[in-house]
This record gives C-alpha cells, sequence and structure tokens, in this order.
C-alpha cells in the first residue's frame, strides 16, 4: 500500500497541482493531503484515483497498485482504422490461417507444443485482424 501512496504522492507533487486540483473538482490542499504518503490520514477512493489517472496522465499509480497485487500494465495500441473492405479482407485471411494451422495440425490426432504455439501465433493475428476491422467500421 506504501508503493501505492508514494506513486499518488509523486504524481501530485510533480504535475500542477492547482490545475490538477481544479480538474478534480476539489481544493489544491485536499489533493495534497488526500495523496500525502506519509499521512496517516490519506485516503484515496476510486473516484479521486480514477480522475488523477484521467487527468494527469500518470500511470505510477495504477502500475504501483497492481504491483502490489503481483500484476504489470501494459499500453496496448489500439488498431489504426483501413478502408473496410481491406480490413475484411485481412480478418478473413487471418481466420483462414488459424483454420489451416488447426487442421494441420490435427492431422496426426494430436497437437504437440510447437503446433500449439503456431495455432496460438495465428489466432493472435486474427484478433488483431478482428480488432482493426472494429476499428474501420467504428470510423466508417
Amino acid at each position: 500500500m506504501q508503493d501505492f501512496l508514494r506513486a499518488c504522492d509523486a504524481t501530485v507533487e510533480e504535475a500542477n497541482t492547482k490545475n490538477l486540483a481544479t480538474l478534480m473538482n476539489m481544493p489544491p490542499v485536499s489533493l495534497l493531503q488526500r495523496a500525502n504518503a506519509n499521512y496517516d490520514g490519506a485516503w484515496f477512493n476510486v473516484k479521486h484515483l480514477y480522475a488523477l489517472l484521467l487527468h494527469s496522465e500518470d500511470m505510477r499509480p495504477l502500475a504501483a497498485l497492481a504491483g502490489e497485487f503481483g500484476y504489470a500494465i501494459v499500453k496496448t495500441a489500439e488498431p489504426v482504422a483501413i478502408d473496410i473492405h481491406e480490413a475484411l479482407g485481412r480478418a478473413a485471411l487471418e481466420f483462414a490461417e488459424v483454420t489451416v494451422e488447426t487442421h494441420t495440425a490435427m492431422a496426426d490426432g494430436r497437437v504437440d507444443q510447437v503446433e500449439r504455439q503456431r495455432i496460438l501465433r495465428e489466432i493472435d493475428h486474427a484478433e488483431y485482424a478482428l480488432a482493426q476491422l472494429k476499428a474501420s467500421v467504428k470510423v466508417a
């Protein structure tokens, strides 16, 4: 918990605290008190944490919180929208490659570790192609 509180404190201290507090709809003194890692009465509720992450764009508190539970955060890249026909063609191609790879692997009645990795890699490609299709449809 201490790492999380220190990360919140550092984020507030390094930001323009007055501006950040205004965006978070609280007085700067309250923000400084709530984020103070050396103050036993310091506390952040979920709304405060969300506002801190949103307005500071500093993910150290989230990373510290995840780290407390043995997790790590990774920013994912959003797929770029392309022509819908092209995106649909890519998705169909990737799904076909999943089908071929799976069918080939199962030809002998079992799937070994190498074949499993090939199938999973093709599934990853298909998932990305579907995400790209989704992004393309959203902007159309």
